[in-house]
């Protein structure tokens, strides 16, 4: 008569129950035994046996024949379905970001059930990680680089708390087309009593200065943002082919709009702050 083979569960089942009775007579003889009596190879010998009965069964209950699930991977989206998505996105709902998971949880902890401006900063920048943005208009009160001749630059103080925020979550550069050399002077020093070289950790080499509107656009291209924020309408058209996303930041919306260019009259606006 041919035997009936068993399975290497059963196999295992019954190595088990072997195990299991050697250990509870090793165990009674422990017991029965003075402590003091005992050697170490004894007491080695009984952890070891009792470890190698828990492995033992942990490896039965995981089923030889079920496949391990693999994590989806994570797919990069188009320009298109990104921009759509942070559109969408509600102000009162956060993104998780392994990076920034912590600050959210911070936040959370001293907000409850209000999202702080850091968080809101973080969901309204789709978690970018670099940005890039123009200086006159945007975060300077002048408009024009020949308004640098004339007068002292000077930063607004309603964008100090959001170019903070972004600082803490974005590689952040900022550009300017300037005229001359003393503009530049004067540009650095308005950012630097402002405190954005101390409190927002932004570096004054981040700080790029250019003589023509192309070379702002070669910046932008050449750094690869997340993120470009301007006043310039042409400039936004002309990378909107390169940039993921763009603000253009104006009080009136242009005429001709791309599907990942954003438009607000004031940074502060876009991220609520107004």
């Amino acid at each position: 008569m041919a035997e009936s083979s068993s399975s290497p569960s059963e196999e295992i089942v019954r190595l088990i129950k072997r195990l299991s009775g050697y250990v509870a007579f090793k165990l009674s003889s422990l017991f029965s035994t003075p402590i003091r009596n005992l050697d170490s190879r004894s007491i080695g010998a009984i952890a070891g046996l009792a470890i190698a009965v828990i492995f033992t069964w942990r490896a039965i209950r995981t089923q030889p024949g079920e496949p391990q699930r693999r994590r989806p991977k994570r797919r990069l989206q188009s320009a298109e379905s990104s921009s759509a998505a942070a559109a969408s996105i509600p102000p009162d709902v956060s993104s998780p970001h392994e990076d920034n998971g912590m600050q959210d949880v911070v936040d959370q902890f001293f907000h409850p059930g209000k999202p702080t401006l850091g968080q809101i900063v973080r969901q309204r920048l789709s978690e970018g990680r670099k940005v890039t943005c123009r200086l006159l208009g945007v975060i300077l009160e002048e408009s024009s680089p020949e308004e640098l001749q004339v007068k002292q630059a000077t930063v607004r103080s309603s964008v100090m708390e959001v170019l903070l925020e972004i600082t803490k979550c974005c590689d952040l550069y900022l550009m300017e087309r300037v005229v001359d050399d003393e503009s530049e002077v004067k540009v650095l020093q308005a950012l630097e009593t402002a405190g954005i070289f101390t409190s927002g950790g932004l570096v004054k080499d981040k700080v790029l200065f250019c003589s023509t509107e192309i070379g702002r656009t070669s910046f932008v291209r050449q750094l690869e943002p997340d993120w470009h924020i301007d006043t310039n309408p042409e400039i936004s058209t002309q990378l909107a082919r390169f940039i993921k996303f763009q603000l253009h930041v104006s009080a009136a919306k242009p005429e001709r709009t791309v599907p990942n260019v954003f438009t607000s009259q004031s940074i502060e606006q876009f991220f609520g702050c107004v």
